[in-house]
């Protein structure tokens, strides 16, 4: 497809645009988080100047947290509008700048100069190359006012406000712990101690009673009445659904076949007696019929003299 000469340094400069931004905005994230970094120290070592009662020095230091933390707020307001411009970089392909982007293309330009960000230079150049010397001379003078106010309060050169100073030294005191101003920290103890005298409402005892009652470990006796819970210790690796109802059994239940009868043995009853000229063979055994009983004479055990004439008769 054949492109008009007149249109290609126009989709270049574009480009390049789009290409400057994101580098721009990469630029300004890593700057961010390398003073949020820096702060942290700083406010760390304001902390050890306040316990060591060294107010006069923390108050000069501070006002070095407090620019760089307009800083900050000022680098992250420039990467908003760089994100802005590339969002709607439809709206950059006419020659003159769009009222919708007018106020983020002014405000880089008024800003970039004034931070140490290189890619937001290069990007504030092609800004001005695109639409042109006068534009970009109003925009650094902020001729027609289109320049945002916000930017413009982040950029004052002035000192800061001595209650800004004493907040930010209380808010780093209160972080590290530090007392500052001496006995503080026993005015706030003692207003949160008086609101819960006079509080009626309050259910619970005062004094950490209740924290105390709660954190009590159980007795022996209380531990006894406990009841462990069901699924406490290893599971059986099988388990057995139960029947489901059916039209064909409503209230289904598991039967298990009985234990089989079991009789005595012979072992059990006692040993059994033969005959000397039976035929049958013992109750149970290999080698014949079971045979018969022979009841004791009058029921008794037989004395000596009984046995001893059975056995002469068995030897005749």
């Amino acid at each position: 497809m054949f492109f008009p000469n007149s249109l290609l340094p126009a989709n270049e400069g574009q480009g390049k645009i789009k290409v400057q931004l994101k580098l721009a905005i990469s630029r300004l994230r890593m700057v961010q988080q390398k003073d949020t970094a820096i702060a942290k120290q700083q406010r760390r070592a304001m902390a050890q100047l306040l316990e060591v009662q060294k107010e006069e020095s923390a108050r000069i230091r501070v006002e070095n947290i407090i620019r760089s933390d307009i800083q900050s707020e000022l680098l992250e307001i420039l990467e908003l509008y760089c994100e802005l411009l590339l969002a709607r970089t439809g709206l950059m392909e006419a020659k003159e700048c769009d009222p919708g982007l007018e106020e983020a293309v002014k405000s880089i330009i008024y800003a970039a100069p004034r931070t140490e960000i290189k890619e937001l230079h290069q990007a504030r150049a092609l800004l001005v190359e695109k639409y042109g010397k006068d534009f970009g001379i109003d925009a650094a003078n902020n001729k027609d006012n289109k320049v945002a106010e916000r930017v413009l309060k982040k950029l004052k050169v002035e000192p800061p406000d001595p209650e800004l100073v004493t907040l930010y030294l209380k808010e780093i005191a209160r972080t590290y712990n530090v007392d500052w101003p001496r006995g503080s920290h026993r005015l706030d103890e003692a207003g949160e101690g008086g609101g819960d005298e006079h509080d009626d409402n309050d259910d619970e005892p005062s004094g950490g009673q209740a924290i105390k009652t709660r954190e009590e470990p159980l007795t022996t006796n209380e531990l006894s009445k406990a009841t462990p819970p069901r699924d406490l210790g290893p599971k059986s690796p099988v388990s057995i659904a139960p029947p489901k109802a059916s039209t064909d059994n409503v209230s289904p239940s598991v039967k298990l076949p009985a234990p089989p009868d079991l009789k005595p043995g012979a072992k059990m009853t006692g040993f059994k007696k033969q005959t000397p000229g039976s035929t049958s063979k013992s109750e149970g055994s290999d080698f014949g019929p079971p045979a018969q009983k022979k009841d004791v004479v009058g029921g008794k055990i037989p004395d000596v003299d009984e046995l001893s004439k059975r056995f002469a008769a068995l030897k005749k």
